[in-house]
Formats: C-alpha cells, structure tokens, sequence
C-alpha cells in the first residue's frame, strides 16, 4: 500500500471520529477543507466516498451530516 493511500485511509478515519464523537457535527466541504486541511479535491473525494458508503449524507443546502438511515436528508 502506498504512502498516499495510507495518508487518505488516516483522513478517512479522522473524519469518521470527528462525526461519531460529535453526533450533531453539521459541516460544508469548505468547512471541512479548513477543519482537516485538506485542498478542494482531497476532500471532495473523501467527503463523497463517505456519502457513498453511507456513512455521511449531503443535506438539501450541501452540508454533510452523519447517514441516520432515514430519506431524505433535510438541512
């Protein structure tokens, strides 16, 4: 494995933590670019695997909040 996607894995983690931890954490992606540090494609790519393993979900205005299992997401 490389050293990149070790580096995306740790991103990945800590993201997830951040919304267990914090159950109402409510972020847009330029948030969350400024919360991890991340540049506009790192995190959109993260942000959108999250959405996709339905760990996330994008709310009506774009913000992403922790997947409650319920549709639709409202913001």
């Amino acid at each position: 494995m490389g050293d990149s996607s070790r580096g995306i894995q740790e991103v990945v983690r800590r993201i997830r933590g951040e919304f267990l931890e914090m159950p109402g954490l409510r972020l847009t992606a330029q948030q969350a670019q400024r919360l991890w540090r991340l540049d506009e494609t790192a995190c959109d790519a993260v942000l959108g695997a999250l959405v996709d393993a339905r760990f996330l979900a994008r709310t009506r205005d774009g913000a992403f909040v922790r997947h409650d299992g319920n549709s639709p997401v409202t913001p």
